[in-house]
């Protein structure tokens, strides 16, 4: 399955466009995650826990996305766009949506 953020794949011509697909995942970050990223927003330097987070909340969706499309027989989804966004109590909960057009090729 081919994925791309373009809206088109080079040398391979769009035969029908099937629909739009998505991907949705929502993940918590726990509360020692929350204490030990606090600690580096104030020494300096990369939060590892929460980018471990967010890259796993982004393949998520983009697998469920991915299913999504091979249920309907896609061969590629194109003009793909992940969001991301915090949701819940103090941003306690961070949401990822990956969407694009299932198509043939």
């Amino acid at each position: 399955m081919i994925i791309s953020t373009t809206n088109n794949i080079d040398n391979r011509p769009v035969k029908e466009y099937l629909e739009i697909v998505t991907g949705e995942t929502i993940i918590g970050a726990n509360i020692f995650k929350d204490f030990f990223a606090s600690i580096r927003d104030i020494v300096g330097g990369r939060s590892k826990s929460y980018e471990n987070v967010l890259r796993e909340a982004k393949d998520t969706a983009l697998r469920e996305m991915k299913e999504n499309a091979q249920k309907i027989n896609a061969d590629a989804i194109i003009g793909v766009d992940l969001d991301y966004e915090t949701i819940g109590n103090r941003g306690g909960m961070l949401m990822v949506t990956a969407s694009g057009t299932a198509v043939k090729l």
